[in-house]
């Protein structure tokens, strides 16, 4: 009876200790309005247009132009990119591309997700989407694995015929990401986050005569909710905890149901 109640009040620990690991998995909340979301795109790496999660960036252009956006990505989280080019209401079959890079700019492989696709004659819009691999707090150099920091968006046409070249096209684009949380979780974090210029030091202003500092620009400044949070937790210690507990409990219990009543056994009639 006594080990029933201990063995029901670790379970009930268990489960409270599980529920938040459980939560982890699911998507990120998007922000609650997207009033602030960016309605233009840049034209290249060191122009590209920061944009949040959760947000649905605007950008109007014409057929053939690069259109670059940026986001943050922190460890234990799978990106998804999609976008949406709403094509003019004439125009020959034309072939589009979504790409991702990460900070790094090395362009990232999509584990699913339409990146190419091509919009047959007279189409309305064309829908991309990729899939990244689930961003890890630390790699080997050599590796190409995604890492926490700020990565690119690039949509552009990749075939098309030279009459539609310059047409007028609306883009949107939203990037989103599920935390996976501890399956993904490795021993080692990043120093800084791949953000463009964050390694880049405050540097004294030999001419500033009143002794102040002055701060290099950082190039990307946005950054996730509640800022990087790489480092060495991550929920694969609760599940860890939670098998510490229920191993600590089978011992305890198979050491009850052995040594029995504690009494040496008398034969009858003694």
């Amino acid at each position: 009876m006594r080990f029933t109640r201990v063995l029901s009040a670790a379970l009930l620990a268990v489960g409270l200790a599980a529920g938040p690991a459980a939560a982890d998995s699911s998507p990120s909340p998007s922000p609650s309005g997207d009033k602030d979301a960016p309605t233009q795109a840049g034209t290249s790496f060191r122009t590209a247009t920061e944009i949040e999660q959760g947000q649905q960036a605007t950008a109007s252009g014409s057929t053939g132009d690069y259109m670059y956006w940026s986001f943050p990505a922190d460890a234990g989280e799978r990106p998804t990119v999609k976008a949406t080019v709403k094509l003019p209401e004439k125009h020959a079959t034309q072939t589009w591309q979504l790409d991702v890079y990460d900070g790094l700019r090395r362009r990232q492989a999509c584990q699913y997700g339409a990146q190419t696709r091509t919009a047959a004659a007279g189409a309305a819009t064309v829908e991309l989407a990729c899939v990244l691999r689930t961003v890890r707090a630390w790699s080997e150099p050599w590796a190409n694995d995604p890492l926490p920091g700020t990565y690119y968006v690039r949509l552009t046409v990749v075939g098309l015929q030279a009459s539609d070249l310059g047409q007028p096209v609306n883009a949107e684009v939203r990037a989103d990401s599920k935390h996976i949380g501890g399956p993904a979780a490795v021993d080692g974090s990043l120093a800084q986050p791949l953000v463009p210029g964050i390694a880049v030091t405050s540097a004294k202003d030999d001419g500033d005569a009143a002794g102040g500092s002055k701060k290099h620009p950082v190039l990307s400044s946005i950054e996730p909710d509640g800022g990087w949070s790489s480092s060495w937790w991550s929920d694969r210690w609760v599940w860890s905890g939670i098998g510490a507990v229920l191993a600590a409990l089978a011992g305890i219990g198979g050491y009850a149901l052995t040594r029995g009543s504690g009494r040496p056994s008398r034969a009858p009639g003694n």
